[in-house]
Parts: structure tokens; C-alpha cells; sequence
């Protein structure tokens, strides 16, 4: 890893990290670890044609956590000078040293620690000017409003880069580091007719800007998403199949995600707990967690603290086979860590055969979601209610757009009701899933 734009290289993290652990130790922790970080980027937004903003941002940091025995303190600073981490580990330690005792807190174990760190390709900086990223951000604006006469304003389109890198070091004798990168291109416009307007968007992110789709490809998706929920309709209160297109399906993994992550299941706020060996979900429903795809924007060599990772089936045939646990939560729950403080890695859906339009035609009549709005679905019951946009279809084939309705239903019924998962996966992300066909909701309109 080298870049001229970074301030510090991997052996300057190298060199402030063992500065930090030899200080905490001497001044009497039991355990300590540090991550020492940079990072650097610049967006540039284009609406009607006009630059309107572009930012830049640049960001350095150490944080320190030191325990004394059971107990933990933690502390950060954004200087990295010596006298600045001398004093960022005292004030750690001295948390620690007036914090309740926690019998889960600590490092983790030695043989949880990863020893194998492969290679894999996470760090492709772009070297793209503002002006060359204005210029994109107009080409992928004007592709959007090419697209339809009534598409007659915009929220803008943008362009993205960023890079990061990071040391993390602990006492056990752990450290590593590397360096990533992602970059975007993303445009939103706004289409009215008949006195109503709507809006839509689309997006493209990768680690490499040679992944990225094109600008116009973006505007143009963007565009033709946007006119097609012109003239949209409300539906009366019904109960009907639904589809979750692509985009919004990624939605049903975060919450499935957050109910066996440990933080959730030692707290016992989860509608899934003790589901371990049991059939959450329809027999079709497969679900991989691999953090070794090369590019892969959920990949990493290890987790945030330094323990090994794996590729695993987190769900198979329906049935749970692992949690999303980092070292304290393993602990609470008498259990090993997984390898997920920071979170999943690259969640998998296994596709099915159909596309979208076969996908609408196996459902007949329902409703397919383009769009979802709110945060409503409750973890500790699973009962999901959220307001939503689409499309009413009827015989298999989009009849009209569909607007202000809610559609509710509990998220263990939905997981088990799950007919069918679309070939049509949105690759976008570090959660990959293709449409999925539910078996019925309720959707709430008149």
C-alpha cells in the first residue's frame, strides 16, 4: 500500500502503536489495544448542470482501550503527537480504573487471534480531479433528464472517492492493518405531471472506479425509475403476496443481521433468540457470510479486533447455523466469537432461477416494493410495519404505481413465507440478495 496523499504509512501506524502499548503498560494495564487510522476523500455534486458543492475531507485518529484486569476505559485523540497519545492512554487508563468490573471485558482469547491475512485487493485509490468529476456528475445528470420530457428537476448527481487506511495492534501481540477504498456515482431526479411529482434515484459503488457503472447508465436508470411512478395510486386495505425488488429485499438481512447479532441476543431484545439449529426461514433460503471476495466491500482479513474470520453458511435450507458475535458478546453468551466486531461480511442470499418479470408473473397478483420509508420494524417482536411505494400487479404484469401505504406483517411469518429469491442480485453492497417473493402482508392504504 502506497499513496502519496496519505500522511502516515503503515509503518509510521506501526511506530504510534507501540508507542501506545509500551505507555499503557508501563503505566499498569493488564491488557491494552489501539487502532491507528487515516482517511481522505472528495465529493463533488453537480445539480442542473452547475458544480454546486464540493467537499473534501481528511481525518486522522488513535483510540485506546486499556484495561485493568475486568475493568475497561477507553479514549481517543485526533493528534498524533507523542505528548497527545501519552495523554490519550492516562485518561483510558484512568476510566479504567474507576469502572465497574465486567467479567466478559477484555482481549480476546489468543487462539481466536488470526494468523492467516490474505490478500485481497481492497485498496484501488482513484486519482480523479474535480473537474473531471464534474464533468461526470453533469454527463450522468444530463443522461437522467434525457430520459423523459416531464423529469424537470433535480436533486443532483454526485461523484465520490475515499480512502482509508489502519494499524490495529493489542498486547497479545497482534498487529495489522491495511488499506481500503470506495468510490460512487450517484444521481437523483425529480418528474412531475398533472400537478404531482416524484422522485427516484440510483446509484453505483465499488472499491475499484473501473467496476463502477457508467454515468450515463446511472442517469439513466435514474430517470426511468423516476417517470415510472408518475400518476401513482393509493390501494385499499388489503392482504395480498408481495415482492421485495433487490434494492429494498437487502432490507429484510439487516433486520434478520441485527436479531443474532450478540449485542441483541445477550441483552435478550431479539424476536430470534435461542434460534440457533432452528427453522427461521423457508427451505429455499440459504444465507453465506464470505469475508475473502477479492474487492468485496464487506471483505476483511480479520475483524476490528484482530480475530480470525470465515467463510460460513449463516443460514442453510431455512435453518440458523451462526451468530454475528464479537469478542464481549461471546462472552455474555458463554459462546466463541464469530469474528464479527464491526459487523457481517459480505451476507450472500443464494439467488434462485427467475428474474424480476418472472419473478411478478410467479406472484400473479400483489404488490411489488420499490421503495420503503421509516425504521418500523421491532426487534424484539419482529412485527414489521413500514410505509412503502411500488407497483400493483395483476396476471403477472405491472398494472399501475402505488403510493402512500404501509405494509405490515411480522418478520418470522415473512421469513418462513418467503416463495421465491430473484436472479437479479444488487451487487452494490456488502449485503447481496436478489428480489424476494413473500407468500402475504397486509397492505394498508384506504
Amino acid at each position: 500500500m502506497s499513496d502519496a496523499r496519505f500522511s502516515y504509512s503503515q509503518d509510521d501506524f506501526q511506530r504510534i502503536a507501540r508507542f501506545v502499548l509500551d505507555h499503557a503498560k508501563a503505566a499498569g494495564a493488564s491488557a491494552v489495544d489501539t487502532e491507528v487510522s487515516e482517511g481522505f476523500g472528495q465529493t463533488v455534486t453537480v445539480r442542473k448542470s452547475e458544480i454546486e458543492t464540493v467537499e473534501y475531507n481528511k481525518d486522522k485518529g488513535v483510540g485506546v482501550t486499556v484495561y485493568m484486569g475486568n475493568r475497561k476505559g477507553h479514549a481517543s485523540t485526533s493528534d498524533l503527537s507523542d505528548a497527545a497519545l501519552k495523554a490519550t492512554v492516562e485518561k483510558a487508563a484512568t476510566i479504567a480504573r474507576h469502572t465497574a468490573e465486567d467479567e466478559a471485558a477484555g482481549l480476546p482469547n489468543q487462539d481466536w487471534l488470526a494468523t492467516e491475512r490474505p490478500e485481497l485487493d481492497l485498496f484501488h485509490p482513484w486519482d480523479i480531479s474535480v473537474e473531471q468529476a464534474a464533468e461526470m456528475a453533469k454527463v450522468c445528470e444530463a443522461a437522467a433528464f434525457a430520459v423523459d420530457k416531464r423529469i424537470e428537476n433535480s436533486e443532483g448527481a454526485s461523484v465520490s472517492t475515499q480512502a482509508s487506511h489502519f494499524i490495529y495492534a493489542n498486547s497479545l501481540g497482534f498487529m495489522g492493518g491495511y488499506a481500503g477504498s470506495r468510490h460512487s456515482i450517484s444521481a437523483a431526479v425529480i418528474a412531475a405531471e398533472n400537478g404531482a411529482m416524484q422522485r427516484d434515484y440510483w446509484y453505483s459503488s465499488a472499491r475499484d472506479a473501473n467496476d463502477l457503472q457508467s454515468a450515463e447508465h446511472i442517469g439513466r436508470v435514474a430517470g426511468e425509475r423516476t417517470v415510472r411512478r408518475l400518476n401513482g395510486r393509493k390501494l385499499d386495505t388489503r392482504t395480498c403476496p408481495v415482492v421485495f425488488e433487490a434494492p429494498v429485499a437487502i432490507s429484510l438481512l439487516n433486520s434478520f443481521v441485527g436479531a443474532v447479532s450478540g449485542g441483541s441476543l445477550y441483552r435478550k431484545s431479539s424476536f430470534l433468540l435461542d434460534s440457533l439449529g432452528q427453522t427461521i426461514f423457508s427451505p429455499i433460503v440459504t444465507l453465506r457470510e464470505d469475508p475473502f471476495i477479492t474487492k468485496g466491500l464487506g471483505s476483511c482479513p480479520f475483524d476490528n479486533e484482530g480475530v480470525k474470520v470465515a467463510a460460513r453458511d449463516v443460514v442453510k435450507n431455512g435453518v440458523v447455523q451462526g451468530y454475528f458475535l464479537s469478542t464481549y458478546s461471546a462472552r455474555k453468551l458463554g459462546m466463541q466469537s464469530t469474528g464479527n466486531a464491526g459487523g457481517s461480511h459480505n451476507l450472500l442470499l443464494q439467488p434462485g432461477e427467475l428474474d424480476l418479470p418472472s419473478l411478478l408473473r410467479k406472484m400473479g397478483t400483489g404488490l411489488l416494493v420499490t421503495e420503503m420509508l421509516g425504521q418500523g420494524a421491532n426487534m424484539v417482536t419482529g412485527d414489521y410495519s413500514r410505509g412503502a411505494a411500488g407497483f400493483w400487479v395483476e396476471n403477472g404484469e405491472i398494472q399501475y404505481p402505488v403510493e402512500e401505504i404501509t405494509i405490515a406483517g411480522n418478520l418470522k411469518d415473512m421469513y418462513k413465507g418467503i416463495l421465491a429469491i430473484g436472479k437479479d442480485v444488487d451487487r452494490r453492497g456488502s449485503k447481496q440478495t436478489g428480489s424476494i417473493l413473500v407468500n402475504r402482508m397486509t397492505v394498508a392504504g384506504n
